[in-house]
């Protein structure tokens, strides 16, 4: 299990206003993504990652219908992929592509939380992110994880990153029918699901120097780490020295965007390869047939 890490402080990176609501339908708990960011921050227009090998699909659940996004084998273990606070846009294309690629094969589903809606800016990404229905999101989920069952995936984990990473823990709570779990810098709150009731492994990844408190700093990190303990389930936790939030996105455009965020980890190449390494090995212990 993960070691104790005290945090640095951070003096480049502007803070995280924990000040709207995270879970509105659920409880008046204020927690929120949104930053501090001075005039010169410039709306970001990244193109979107375009590929023919990600196809775009629908899933019905209850009486409303959704897109989603599917890549990878036929027959292959399943994994649920769940984006950020931006939507699904091109580091969650990314991230899906790359884990339909990791041995022995996967293959991986983006369901669209936001129906079709991607946030360009921070402003934009917390409005979304607020206005989004979670008891909700976790239906998608659970009919995500459902389809993929019954598409030829004889099990399925559930992982994401951000926004989606709490939900993927919420998943492994509130989702009978998960295999395993990986979550990304993300914790949801009680209200929602209490990871001490986890069904299913879960693993997950903060960065030391994240400084959303009550969502993904070390602090809630360390509290996930003695609930995930009290719930008998394997686990790990691990934090990773020198990194921010969001330290898996490397692809070009994700990088300047966390620059222009203030995200910037200190010197450490590996962080996001040492985690996907983490990922890789979690998922097929568990979903292997």
């Amino acid at each position: 299990m993960s070691r104790r890490i005290e945090p640095e402080k951070s003096t480049s990176m502007a803070l995280l206003n924990c000040s709207r609501v995270f879970l509105k339908p659920l409880s008046s708990k204020a927690v929120s993504l949104s930053k501090t960011i001075s005039p010169s921050f410039a709306r970001l227009q990244i193109r979107s990652m375009a590929t023919s090998e990600i196809k775009k699909i629908q899933i019905q659940r209850d009486d409303t219908t959704f897109d989603a996004y599917v890549v990878g084998k036929k027959d292959a273990p399943g994994i649920v992929v769940l984006q950020e606070w931006w939507g699904v846009d091109f580091e969650i294309k990314n991230h899906a592509l790359k884990i339909s690629k990791l041995d022995p094969g996967y293959k991986a589903l983006i369901p669209d939380l936001y129906r079709g809606k991607v946030g360009l800016d921070a402003a934009e990404a917390q409005h979304l992110m607020d206005g989004l229905d979670w008891p909700g999101a976790v239906k998608d989920i659970q009919a995500s994880v459902n389809w993929l069952k019954a598409n030829g995936s004889q099990k399925v984990g559930v992982t994401g990153y951000c926004m989606g990473g709490a939900l993927a823990i919420a998943s492994s709570v509130l989702v009978p029918e998960v295999d395993a779990a990986v979550a990304f810098y993300g914790v949801p709150p009680n209200e929602l699901a209490d990871p001490m009731n986890i069904k299913a492994p879960v693993q997950a990844h903060f960065g030391e120097l994240d400084n959303i408190a009550g969502f993904s700093d070390v602090k809630t990190a360390k509290a996930l780490e003695e609930k995930l303990k009290a719930s008998g389930k394997p686990y790990e936790v691990h934090i990773y020295p020198g990194a921010t939030h969001a330290f898996m996105n490397t692809s070009p455009e994700g990088v300047e965007r966390r620059k222009r965020l203030g995200m910037i980890d200190q010197p450490k190449a590996d962080h996001a390869d040492v985690a996907w390494s983490r990922f890789k090995s979690w998922m097929e212990r568990y979903l292997s047939a």
